[in-house]
């Protein structure tokens, strides 16, 4: 095919890259989701998801030139791939799901070598066969500079689709639909694609493009590894930069939907321009050098951006909060700040493709093994970076050493390439010399995480004076802070506070230990799903029935906080003999132990937090009652706070429907519903008051705990009770059932994380209150004096 013909039919051939990047993220969101249910929600589970799909991508780019001879037809080979995808993406919403429970049959609880079996299983296949059509496509082009500049170009697009994709996934397809439907538009899309370029094939006749000329071997190895280290520090900077944007702005799937936006779209104008400045710089590998070494001075702005300005430009200064709580409002700006913080290094990386293409890429016989050998080298690089990113994050002492350690690898890449440009020993010699004069400096200037980033996040407010930071931590699941102010101890996970010794705060933990061990009364083995400060595990210490606690907790820092410095709280139950420490996603544990439990409670971080929907879905409480011994009981934690009432009807009306024999507690002290309790068990069951009254006499430890928190005596405790699930049904008619498919509840909750509506949605729930009678059964002076209480 002649130029002139080629250049006709490519800006269409672009927009079917659209189409193909699109689809690509929708697919990535709708199988990480779902394989996460599976292998759970760990950093070493999402290393072997993220591996699997960038490990197929870039074997699929490697592989298709050197297995497929260049005289194919591009076009047809695009198509063909396309719809194999299609294939692929439909089946997915069942396959995995078979493969779960394939999984739970033979996967142990710390079957490290299940887990990526059953991701590269699932991904590495449709993953190759997108990873191939880069390299399909680079056939459609020449060899020559303005042909190898064309394919960043193609890049773009690609980019620009995936951004669409996000966006779409992010913020309508699983937030109104579920998995199932946001797999047949991709499917839709790699369908109309693969047809459209199909016809196009048809209509155009392709000539493979003989080489003209031949380019240094030595030069070449030396591009594939700088394009190597620039995917390694662009995903670990990506990486980096997620878990402190998402500290700033709140962990919602919205937030992380937009961070990735913003990344994508600097990658896809680096892109362009790079294509652009390819086809007319006279020496690209210079051009090439020159983005990576500018990386260096980027990544260093966008730490200071990040820890040093954007939280000051609160959203309060800018718009008045009834605007800033309209969420359509409140993401754009979001997007700004985070344009803002991080766009300069996405667009230098994205320029460092098509450079890269076209200094390799001279004279090279086969475009589509040049862009394929590339196109690996960059997602082999982004692999290492990312995994390092994540997994090695205390190994490198946190993201201000992990972001140096990316400067330097940038700055050496850089001085690399211009010294390898250079046509005499002293230019040569040059970026060496101004590489280890500038990036040294530049590196010592990455600035610090501060502690108020990690404990606080967002509250911006909490970072100032008056806070004495005990414990800062950034982990490989989560960041973990313990802080001191007015005598209240308060530990934080994910940039906001998950427990403290604040006696409000005391009185939810106990409820959720207290409640279900004295409503079972003959407990002997428990589970708790998420350490905290430990204080709802160490409830159960003061039991001696028991003879097995089980804490099942993400992330390992969270234990060594709660022990060093909540030992009185939690009656240090981490270092008691019946207690036994699961370092593992609590999905997972469930899914795959065989041992089963007398109670099982439940307090797990916000439901706004992206993966956390998870803990509170009917697929998840199917789990649940998989794991119960015969008479067992369940609690729940559900905040009333940072939510709407939507959101609290998900939760409430999703664990009912899972249990129906469900009850709510309230554990204000002031009664206006802060934080809720919910228990239930498999059958109608009564609570017998005088029992737990005749236990509390004799526990001393118990009654202790109990009175810390203004809950003196069985009476006491029972009045915390709000409704139950039968009374409940009339304000639950409309409550979005949260289920694996979609997880609803954390879209409609990651749409309220700043509102504050609590005592209006308690009030909502005691509207259809009444006594419960046969719930409780007790003496009559016991009964009269529970009933005045409740009835008061």
């Amino acid at each position: 095919m002649t130029s002139s013909a080629r250049r006709r039919f490519t800006p269409l051939v672009l927009l079917l890259f659209v189409g193909s990047g699109c689809a690509a993220l929708i697919y990535e969101v709708v199988w990480f989701h779902l394989l996460r249910l599976v292998v759970g929600g760990s950093a070493i589970s999402l290393g072997f998801l993220l591996g699997s799909f960038m490990g197929g991508m870039g074997l699929g780019s490697w592989l298709l030139p050197r297995l497929l001879p260049a005289r194919s037809h591009p076009l047809r080979v695009y198509a063909l791939l396309e719809l194999g995808i299609a294939a692929i993406g439909l089946a997915m919403p069942a396959l995995l799901p078979a493969l779960g429970r394939f999984y739970a049959e033979h996967a142990g609880t710390s079957s490290l070598l299940w887990r990526g079996a059953v991701c590269a299983g699932a991904l590495v296949l449709p993953t190759m066969l997108m990873g191939a059509t880069l390299p399909a496509i680079a056939r459609w082009l020449d060899t020559s500079r303005a042909g190898l500049a064309t394919m960043g170009w193609f890049y773009a697009a690609n980019i620009v689709g995936a951004v669409a994709g996000t966006l779409l996934a992010g913020f309508y397809l699983m937030r109104v639909h579920d998995t199932v439907v946001a797999s047949r538009v991709a499917v839709s899309i790699n369908v109309l694609v693969a047809f459209i370029a199909l016809g196009l094939a048809g209509t155009a006749r392709f000539v493979s493009s003989p080489a003209d000329a031949s380019a240094p071997p030595r030069a070449r190895r030396l591009i594939y590894w700088a394009i190597a280290v620039s995917g390694c520090t662009a995903l670990g900077a990506e990486v980096i930069w997620t878990r402190l944007l998402s500290l700033l702005l709140g962990a919602s799937v919205y937030t992380f939907s937009l961070i990735l936006a913003v990344f994508l779209v600097g990658l896809g104008l680096g892109s362009g321009f790079g294509a652009r400045l390819a086809a007319r710089v006279a020496r690209p590998l210079v051009a090439f050098g020159l983005c990576q070494l500018l990386v260096v001075p980027a990544l260093a702005y966008s730490a200071w951006m990040i820890t040093c300005v954007i939280p000051w430009g609160e959203p309060t200064e800018v718009f008045q909060p009834a605007v800033y709580h309209n969420m359509a409002v409140r993401y754009a700006y979001d997007f700004a700040r985070c344009a803002l913080a991080i766009a300069p290094g996405p667009i230098l990386w994205g320029m460092s493709f098509p450079l890269a293409i076209a200094a390799a890429g001279e004279g090279h016989r086969d475009a589509g093994r040049l862009v394929g050998g590339i196109s690996a080298a960059n997602t082999l690089g982004a692999i290492l970076g990312a995994l390092a990113a994540s997994l090695l994050v205390e190994t490198l002492g946190g993201s201000q050493q992990q972001q140096q350690a990316l400067t330097l690898l940038a700055g050496v890449a850089g001085a690399c390439l211009l010294a390898a440009a250079g046509r005499t020993p002293f230019w040569r010699l040059l970026p060496i010399a101004v590489a280890f004069l500038v990036v040294p400096v530049l590196t010592v200037r990455i600035a610090k995480v501060p502690p108020g980033l990690i404990a606080s996040g967002r509250s911006v407010r909490d970072w100032g004076g008056g806070v004495d930071y005990l414990l800062v931590r950034e982990g490989i699941n989560s960041s973990v802070a313990v802080t001191e102010a007015d005598d209240v101890r308060s530990f934080h996970v994910c940039g906001k506070v998950e427990a403290s010794s604040q006696r409000i705060d005391m009185r939810l933990q106990r409820m959720l230990g207290h409640l279900p061990a004295l409503a079972h009364g003959k407990r002997k083995s428990v589970l708790i799903v998420g350490c905290g400060a430990g204080v709802t595990a160490g409830c159960f210490v003061d039991y001696p029935g028991i003879e097995r606690i089980v804490i099942c907790e993400i992330e390992p820092n969270v234990i060594a906080a709660a022990r060093d410095f909540f030992g009185y709280e939690n009656r240090g139950v981490t270092l008691d003999p019946r207690t036994e420490i699961v370092f593992d996603d609590a999905r997972h544990f469930l899914l795959t132990t065989r041992e089963k439990f007398d109670i099982i409670t439940s307090d797990p971080i916000h439901p706004w937090v992206r993966g956390a929907a998870a803990l509170y879905s009917i697929d998840y409480y199917d789990l649940v009652k998989q794991r119960l011994n015969p008479g067992a009981v369940v609690t729940q934690w559900v905040p009333l706070y940072e939510t709407d009432e939507a959101a609290v009807k998900s939760q409430v009306g999703t664990f009912f429907r899972a249990f129906p024999h469900g009850t709510v507690w309230n554990s204000d002290l002031e009664e206006k519903g802060y934080d809720t309790v919910l228990m239930a068990t498999m059958q109608p069951t009564t609570i017998d008051v005088d029992a737990i009254e005749s236990e509390l006499g004799t526990n001393h430890a118990a009654r202790r705990a109990l009175d810390e928190v203004d809950l003196r005596s069985a009476v006491a405790l029972l009045s915390t009770y709000a409704g139950c699930a039968e009374d409940l049904q009339p304000w639950l008619v409309d409550a979005e059932i949260n289920d694996d498919l979609g997880l609803r509840l954390q879209y409609l909750a990651g749409l309220r994380l700043d509102v504050y509506r609590d005592s209006q949605i308690y009030g909502a729930i005691k509207r259809y209150f009444r006594y419960p009678d046969g719930l409780f059964a007790a003496s009559p002076m016991f009964e009269s004096e529970l009933r005045q209480k409740l009835t008061k």
